[in-house]
């Protein structure tokens, strides 16, 4: 059991906030929390750009000496409800600034992004070690009349998540994969698919610290082909590649700290993003 609480907490807070090009939260896990759980993670992250893959993949630098950066604070929450079901709440607040040579020198705006709500339902586990759980998604625009914090839409996403636990050599390992495919609703607006996979490990055998790697990505479709680095929350068609590494630690049993960084590897219409994050999370049960 003190195994599966060590796994679950690391998994839940190596995707509560990894800041992709467009501000966009994602968290992913497929192992279950008990009923009753709370996990509570607020994060900070900061994004950093000064060149893009253009529309044919070519890495150039933004025009006029841009530079695009974005501080996000997010608030994450997870509630077990049952054995097979788990509530997802993720609520993101960003601050974006993009600056160049000429005028207008500085373009930035801020504000609560888009509120996403779920809910997860585990589908099955194998001997209790391998984990499949299901994932739907609402996502509701907490800002109006401001387009740089995102597309303004209302959309759904369904994902499936595969998790597991193992060894190497005498140390604990864990991983977990998610594919998500997320439609907008609005004129153009754009269907995604959005996947990552992780992998992780324990440095020692009480479980305080603990690294891992994580592969994501997004592929975004859409009629509407722009690309503005201003505003890139705005860009529908586009996709990119970003590799990442975590280390966490927990201080106790229901307080842990996680700090990761990314690095954007390939794109197409995106920014060559760098990322860095640092989450909490806080463990409370209620049965």
């Amino acid at each position: 059991m003190g195994l599966l609480k060590s796994f679950t907490k690391t998994l839940l807070v190596v995707f509560i906030f990894t800041l992709t090009f467009q501000s966009k939260t994602f968290a992913d896990g497929g192992f279950p929390v008990r009923p009753g759980r709370l996990l509570i993670s607020p994060s900070v992250s900061y994004f950093f750009a000064s060149s893009q893959w253009d529309s044919t993949g070519v890495k150039k630098p933004f025009p006029n000496a841009g530079k695009y950066t974005s501080v996000g604070v997010t608030l994450y929450g997870e509630y077990g409800i049952s054995r097979r079901f788990a509530a997802i709440v993720s609520l993101p607040f960003v601050y974006n600034d993009f600056s160049q040579n000429i005028k207008p020198l500085n373009t930035t705006s801020s504000g609560l992004a888009d509120l996403e709500t779920g809910i997860r339902y585990y589908l099955a586990n194998i001997d209790f070690i391998y984990y499949f759980s299901l994932q739907g998604t609402a996502i509701t625009p907490m800002y109006s009349n401001n387009a740089a914090l995102g597309y303004g839409e209302e959309g759904g996403e369904l994902k499936l998540a595969f998790s597991g636990s193992g060894h190497l050599g005498d140390l604990s390992t864990y991983f977990n994969a998610a594919d998500g495919v997320r439609q907008y609703f609005g004129t153009n607006g754009p269907i995604q698919n959005r996947y990552n996979a992780t992998y992780g490990l324990s440095l020692d055998e009480e479980f305080e610290n603990q690294v891992s790697v994580t592969l994501s990505g997004i592929n975004s479709w859409s009629n509407d082909k722009s690309f503005n680095s201003a505003i890139p929350g705005t860009n529908k068609d586009f996709n990119f590649l970003q590799a990442s590494l975590s280390y966490g630690h927990s201080f106790t049993h229901e307080i842990s700290l996680f700090l990761s960084g990314g690095e954007f590897l390939t794109g197409r219409n995106t920014g060559v993003g760098t990322t860095v994050s640092l989450a909490f999370i806080y463990r409370l049960d209620y049965r």
